[in-house]
């Protein structure tokens, strides 16, 4: 058994999990934190993603002991005081989903692309997403919610 300790989503966590708890098996099991998804468990898809110290990472190639001492933000961890995230508001108004599985995953990845570019162009968001599949729709939504959150992220909503 391994001691972890971490701050999730602003808050401190400690846990003892197996040696080879997946960190998405830490959120989703231990912590009860579902919007991260599993979804093929061998990080093709990227509905796992989530944010450690700041960079955005398949939660299911990671192990729980990985993150020992991390700062993790999750899907759970973005809205704020009953208030969407910008970009979370931008998936929103532009139907950036269809059945939402694929969803918590783009929209961390996204938050990473926005960071490091704030007027990322259709190239750059379509490339920035090879990590991360949708099953349901062909990525033109997504791509126009995730350009229209960078820029609602950059103009400080």
């Amino acid at each position: 058994m391994v001691n972890v300790n971490l701050t999730v989503n602003g808050k401190p966590v400690k846990a003892v999990v197996e040696g080879r708890t997946l960190l998405v098996q830490l959120l989703r099991e231990t912590l009860g934190l579902t919007g991260t998804h599993v979804g093929c468990d061998t990080s093709q898809c990227g509905a796992c993603t989530v944010h450690v110290n700041g960079k955005s990472v398949k939660s299911c190639t990671m192990l729980a002991a990985q993150a020992d001492g991390a700062t993790v933000l999750t899907i759970e961890g973005l809205a704020a005081n009953g208030k969407l995230h910008p970009m979370q508001q931008a998936f929103h108004d532009h139907h950036g989903l269809q059945c939402g599985f694929c969803t918590p995953g783009m929209v961390m990845s996204a938050l990473e692309l926005a960071q490091h570019n704030a007027s990322p162009s259709e190239t750059e968001v379509r490339e920035w997403l090879e990590g991360n599949l949708c099953r349901c729709t062909g990525y033109h939504n997504i791509v126009k919610s995730i350009r229209a959150g960078a820029a609602a992220m950059k103009a400080g909503a």
